[in-house]
């Protein structure tokens, strides 16, 4: 997040803890100003051209079934809803990719070569000079995406990602782990957005999600680059999650078996937890389970819903009280199995109802292809009655509420998610007037007739959305203003969701081949929301 969002919306996060001490499952978020700059060579691409024969474009056009790191990939049969892309159809998308890709090479600091935050135009600040733990995830996230999609050979993404470790290598950090802000013109731990350089890492605040996400990165990482796996390994070995885990007694304390929010060097955790596992932080909990530092009881301790005498919560959830059997230390869990519902939709809600607390895990885990009576079938619940709600409900010519950019203003960041999603209508809503294109991409895989038709009803309606690099982040539909700015993070998204759906699973492919991903796969596998699929009624 940034001065006045990221920074802001952290501060906020632990007042309302203060107020809710066993609420939990906030969005972390995302980052903010602007950035413009030049390419550096080794990025630039050459657009794909549909239907001709051969090259890369043959790659992004169709699923990739051998060639380069084929033995590093897992064979996934991901579910969706509604029928398949068409041929015209991946091809469109395919140059969204490839203009989408150009982003990163403007968006890289030579003096790092880190990613910045964002780029702007149109009057936006022309470049965010800093960088967090997820913003360099979503950058070697995007590296692979590309390779995988044919947008760069796979000797130039290795080279690449070979560069952006070498970089992280150089970064000061504690035990492992990312500090929350970087200077990307000097490598330099700062306060934060625009702030100042940090010259003693104790009291600094090392958050659980954006460590979540780099790690994350780098299980991709050593799967899809093999020659790279001994410098990825390393720098996920020396991160030890355990310290994010709340070991208090269960019996007595709810949130007990939760993951903190950070922890704070020198000084110990932060005082809020993630209590709903529909959010973005459960990319935490796969990483500390995969690796053998966090038990099982993180995943059957937080909430599917809040608990039901949380009278301030969206809706009283419905769903049985079920048993589950650890698959590793066969300890018994008693799981509240809760759901809400929309429009004859059944679905475990995330926090705030936004698109990317639920659908950016799916991008790396494949859910939708291990947990088809779990997350499986809730990520393509929840993406499809996103879209019913903000157009029957909102009204909306267009959807995909999610955290972004704030059109009319300068720099300008805030939270924006579907009120019936999200847990928190009675506590703390999120703004429903503005919509990020991202949303739609990160949903094709889930929806992906559905998504397509968005994302071509966003440029069709709003033609001043569209920049350099493709769709601005954000558009107010009331008014047809944009936010002209590109942020690390959403653009990274985008890349992931493109590849997923072009390349049948994408990174989760990478992440299924890995042991980590192994280790969590009978979690999903065993257990059964209380939720009934869409197109299964």
């Amino acid at each position: 997040m940034t001065p006045s969002h990221r920074v802001d919306r952290e501060r906020s996060r632990r007042s309302r803890w203060r107020l809710l001490p066993v609420v939990s499952g906030l969005l972390t978020g995302a980052l903010a100003l602007a950035a413009a700059g030049t390419a550096p060579a080794a990025l630039a691409v050459t657009p794909p051209r549909p239907g001709r024969a051969g090259g890369s474009d043959q790659r992004c056009a169709r699923p990739v079934t051998g060639g380069h790191g084929t033995g590093h990939r897992a064979l996934l049969h991901p579910i969706s809803y509604g029928p398949a892309l068409s041929p015209s159809e991946r091809a469109q998308l395919c140059a969204m990719a490839a203009t989408t890709w150009k982003f990163f090479a403007a968006d890289l600091d030579p003096h790092t070569g880190l990613p910045r935050d964002s780029l702007g135009f149109g009057g936006q600040p022309a470049r965010g000079n800093y960088t967090s733990p997820t913003d360099i995830a979503m950058y070697l996230w995007s590296v692979t995406s590309a390779s995988d999609l044919g947008l760069v050979s796979h000797g130039t993404a290795q080279r690449l990602m070979r560069a952006e470790l070498t970089a992280i290598q150089r970064l000061p950090r504690w035990d492992g782990f990312l500090m929350s802000w970087y200077d990307t013109t000097t490598g330099s731990v700062i306060t934060g957005p625009g702030g100042t350089a940090v010259s003693n890492l104790t009291g600094q605040f090392v958050s659980t999600v954006d460590n979540g996400w780099y790690a994350s990165a780098l299980v991709v990482a050593r799967e899809a680059f093999p020659a790279l796996a001994g410098t990825a390994t390393r720098l996920l070995d020396q991160m030890n999650f355990s310290i994010f885990y709340d070991n208090g007694n269960q019996a007595t304390n709810i949130t007990a078996g939760q993951m903190y929010g950070g922890y704070y060097v020198g000084q110990g955790p932060a005082g809020f937890e993630y209590g709903n596992l529909n959010t973005d932080p459960r990319i935490a909990a796969y990483l500390g389970m995969g690796l053998g530092q966090l038990p099982g009881d993180v995943w059957w301790r937080t909430w599917r819903t809040l608990p039901a005498d949380f009278t301030w919560q969206t809706q009283v959830p419905a769903g049985p009280t079920v048993t589950y059997t650890d698959p590793y230390s066969a300890r018994s869990f008693p799981v509240v199995e809760g759901h809400y519902s929309y429009d004859g939709i059944s679905y475990v809600p995330s926090w705030g109802g936004s698109a990317f607390e639920a659908l950016m895990a799916p991008l790396v885990v494949p859910e939708t292809s291990w947990g088809p009576h779990s997350f499986g079938a809730n990520d393509v619940n929840y993406a499809e009655a996103s879209v019913r709600y903000a157009t029957d409900v909102l009204h909306l010519p267009v959807w995909g509420l999610s955290p972004s950019s704030t059109p009319g203003t300068v720099g300008g960041y805030a939270a924006y998610g579907a009120d019936q999603l999200g847990s928190n209508l009675g506590c703390c809503a999120y703004a429903q007037n503005v919509v990020a294109p991202y949303a739609s991409f990160i949903a094709l895989p889930e929806i992906p007739q559905q998504a397509y038709r968005n994302l071509m009803a966003l440029r069709a309606k709003y033609p001043q959305l569209e920049g350099p690099y493709g769709l601005y982040d954000a558009v107010q539909p009331s008014n047809g203003a944009v936010a002209t700015r590109y942020l690390v993070l959403d653009e990274g998204m985008a890349m992931a969701g493109l590849d997923s759906a072009l390349q049948d699973g994408g990174l989760a492919r990478y992440f299924a081949a890995d042991p980590v991903g192994r280790h969590d796969r009978p979690y999903l596998a065993a257990e059964r929301f209380s939720i009934t699929p869409v197109g299964s009624r």
